[in-house]
């Protein structure tokens, strides 16, 4: 449709007014907020001059108590008035720029007439009509949009399904108030407006997607009925974003019962945070917690060993192949990944109820207070149908008692004594006071007894130097979880009679030897990470949270059943979304996405909902082609119809004519105007060899593990740093067969090559990869340097 069209005109001359009345009621806004922010300031200036003060009686200090809670409340009133009124400004002005991106005129089952329904990010309506003339996207009728053509069609409420026809479907793309693009369309989103969105270069952030939602893309998004809601999709399917939006949804569908900072997103690494951190904010939506796995694992085992990441351990299954002890890593992965040794792991924990839980001895200046073997009587004294981390909270009281009673003993210790006669009237003052506060009947005629004196000085001397010993016990530092996690490698008959039901791997001495020298090292192995800390945790009593309603899992194909039981146990109120692909599963462990399906026996098959995303949006059809070749199931990845060039498959000689042409390209990708170009590398160690050969051209910027922020421009990137991102143009630096050479990496060889939009070439020095003898030759354009 172009604009000489009537109707193109007739939805101008709409757009036009309800951009005017969008901006009218900008104003008005504008104007009171300026008006509350003085008031406020206001009665910040003259806060005290409001305030009657007086102390004298009971009576008084309660009146002066009252004026002042009055003026607090009055100020944050009025403070809650402008931030609130300043988020909805925030939000009207952007449907000023684009005030609706949908239409659909909808006849209701018994009317004669249609409405005609706008959609867009929020809803409007002009003060004192009942018209809404924006609904927004997450409106129950606005499902008729993403769900229906035209014809008969019906959409659920909360007081029913309400049926009827479907009459018209019109999609826009309005910027700055002007219609750039208009369609009517007989599909659910039409191709000609996706095409427009999808033919764009990559942004720096992940933009929403409201105007492009797919049908299958809705179902994930307005799911609220699951407790595990699972998604498995394609590369470039959209799982993300449709998950983003999802929480958009919630936030709208639960208003008032449900907050932003109840939900958690556990994304691939910090970088991917930034990507996606501005798609609810467009929303007008506040983010939600962002992190990472591994973030919460450095938080709580930081201070007890060196953790290494994942990222390091695929490092070390990439790099490390050398190593004497390279096949006994790799089975430790695998088997501490596994469903079988969480059941090892929560066996241990059974049999710790009858015996061989292990303690630390509370000591106080080199002498014991309470032996380690004392602790283990009184712990197995205690009923022993009471839970471990009950009976551990009952021991912590009894240990707190122990110190008291020692304390009172330690008060005519010499070094007591000693300390007294050291103590500078700086702390003579401090101990005084600290007494004074604890006994308020203590008068100075009392303190200036002589005896009476050094008895409370005694006590403060005392009180202070066990105050770590006190903290201790509170933290439960007296159960040593470290050495039982130690002894359940260290002794071999201990973990054979626990693996009754999943059988140790023949590894398991090599296993354990390495473990346990790990640990004597100080340092945790990241497939040792989770389970010490599960163990950990439930001995001592799981921190749960159970303000959290809802948990994000991105990249879930790369998580093992023990980091999703701690999950499930740590969040015991959430539900739970799982996005990943099984196809871009690239560490050593098997991925749970096909291993016994963990992650429906999580919750159960009747609270669980698999949905699945075969159709690609992210790369021309050309890119999909070439790379679902690669991979098993690979035809069943729909690519969407956008065309550009088949990927080119350059073989060079040597790495100066690696470098040189993989200059010429980036440059050529610049002048076409691509704002994006990626360089992806099989290790962190080739980054750094890329990085270095072109950084004297051209204006790279190389990415690690610690980089915070996603950007625009050209980059050098790791192929695992770059999952769930995606670049205008992707090089990927070497796909010979010297360097992707064994099977383990055809996934990650994938994925490398599935951040493309737009452009794909993958160099090789020599002979290419098996990944790509494998596909079609007429899927790409083939070229050779010497």
């Amino acid at each position: 449709m172009d604009q000489a069209d009537p109707q193109w005109k007739e939805e101008q001359a709409r757009a036009d007014r309800v951009t005017e009345s969008i901006k009218r009621t900008i104003g008005r806004l504008e104007n009171e907020i300026g008006a509350v922010r003085s008031e406020a300031h206001e009665i910040r200036k003259h806060f005290w001059d409001e305030v009657t003060v007086n102390f004298s009686t009971f009576d008084d200090i309660q009146e002066t108590y009252f004026s002042m809670k009055q003026q607090a409340d009055l100020l944050a009133e009025r403070e809650r008035t402008e931030r609130h009124s300043a988020e909805y400004v925030d939000k009207l002005k952007r449907l000023a720029d684009s005030p609706y991106f949908g239409r659909i005129d909808f006849r209701e089952q018994g009317e004669r007439k249609a409405e005609s329904i706008y959609l867009g990010i929020a809803s409007y309506r002009e003060e004192g009509s009942d018209e809404f003339l924006v609904y927004d996207w997450r409106a129950p009728v606005s499902s008729l949009y993403y769900d229906y053509p035209p014809g008969p069609a019906e959409y659920e409420t909360p007081s029913g399904v309400v049926s009827g026809e479907l009459e018209l479907k019109r999609q826009f793309i309005i910027k700055g108030g002007r219609i750039r693009y208009m369609f009517d369309t007989g599909v659910t989103i039409g191709d000609e407006l996706l095409q427009q969105v999808l033919s764009r270069t990559s942004d720096s952030a992940m933009r929403s997607i409201v105007a492009t939602i797919q049908r299958e893309q809705n179902r994930i998004i307005r799911n609220d009925r699951s407790r595990m809601l699972i998604v498995q999709g394609a590369a470039g399917s959209g799982k993300t974003s449709a998950a983003l939006q999802r929480v958009a949804y919630l936030l709208y569908r639960y208003r008032g019962t449900l907050s932003s900072d109840q939900m958690v997103l556990f994304s691939p690494n910090p970088m991917f945070n930034s990507y996606v951190s501005s798609v609810l904010p467009e929303l007008g939506e506040a983010n939600m917690i962002q992190t990472t796995f591994q973030d919460y694992l450095e938080l709580r085992l930081g201070k007890q060993f060196r953790v290494e990441d994942a990222y390091d351990q695929l490092e070390y299954v990439l790099t490390r192949e050398g190593d004497a002890c390279y096949k006994t890593r790799l089975a430790a992965i695998r088997f501490k990944s596994s469903s079988g040794y969480l059941a090892l792991i929560q066996a241990y924990l059974r049999s710790l109820e009858t015996s061989g839980m292990m303690f630390r001895p509370v000591k106080f200046r080199g002498r014991t207070i309470v032996s380690a073997s004392a602790i283990a009587e009184k712990f197995y004294g205690l009923d022993r149908s009471i839970r471990l981390a009950n009976r551990i909270e009952l021991v912590k009281e009894w240990l707190l008692e122990q110190v008291k009673a020692f304390e009172q003993a330690q008060k005519s210790e010499a070094w007591v004594e000693e300390e007294m006669q050291y103590m500078n009237r700086t702390d003579y003052q401090r101990a005084y006071a600290k007494l004074r506060a604890k006994r308020r009947h203590l008068t100075r005629a009392t303190f200036d007894d002589a005896e009476a004196e050094r008895d409370l000085l005694a006590e403060a001397i005392v009180n202070t130097e066990l105050k770590p010993v006190r903290a201790r016990i509170r933290v439960l530092r007296f159960v040593d979880a470290k050495g039982l996690y130690r002894r359940l490698h260290a002794d071999p008959d201990l973990a054979a009679s626990l693996a009754q039901d999943a059988p140790l791997p023949e590894e398991w001495p090599a296993i354990a030897e390495l473990t346990v020298r790990m640990i004597d090292e100080g340092r945790l192995l990241y497939e040792d990470a989770t389970p010490f800390l599960y163990l950990n945790e439930r001995l001592k009593g799981f921190r749960v949270n159970t303000n959290v309603r809802h948990v994000l899992i991105d990249e879930v194909q790369d998580y093992t059943p023990f980091q999703l039981e701690f999950l499930k146990w740590l969040f015991p109120r959430a539900r739970m979304t799982a996005l990943g692909d099984m196809n871009q599963s690239i560490h050593a462990q098997d991925s749970v996405l096909e291993e016994g399906d963990p992650l429906t026996r999580l919750y159960g098959p009747e609270q669980t909902e698999w949905i699945r995303l075969t159709r690609s949006y992210r790369s021309t059809r050309e890119i999909v082609e070439f790379t679902r070749a690669m991979i098993e199931g690979g035809s069943e990845i729909e690519p969407f119809n956008r065309s550009g060039e088949k990927p080119s498959v350059l073989i060079v000689h040597d790495k100066e004519t690696l470098h040189r042409r993989i200059g010429e390209s980036l440059e050529r990708f610049m002048r076409e105007g691509y704002e994006s170009a990626a360089v992806i590398c099989r290790t962190a160690a080739e980054s750094e060899e890329a990085y270095a050969a072109l950084a004297d051209k051209l204006p790279v910027r190389l990415v690690t593990k610690h980089t915070p922020q996603f950007e625009k421009g050209i980059c050098v990137i790791p192929a695992y740093l770059a999952k769930g991102v995606e670049f205008d143009a992707v090089l990927i630096y070497n796909a010979s067969e010297d360097v992707y050479a064994r099977e383990s990496e055809r996934r990650l060889f994938y994925t490398a090559c599935t951040r493309a939009m737009h452009a794909l070439h993958v160099f090789a020095v020599g002979r290419p990869c098996r990944f790509l003898a494998e596909v079609p030759a007429e899927t790409y354009r083939l070229e050779q340097f010497v």
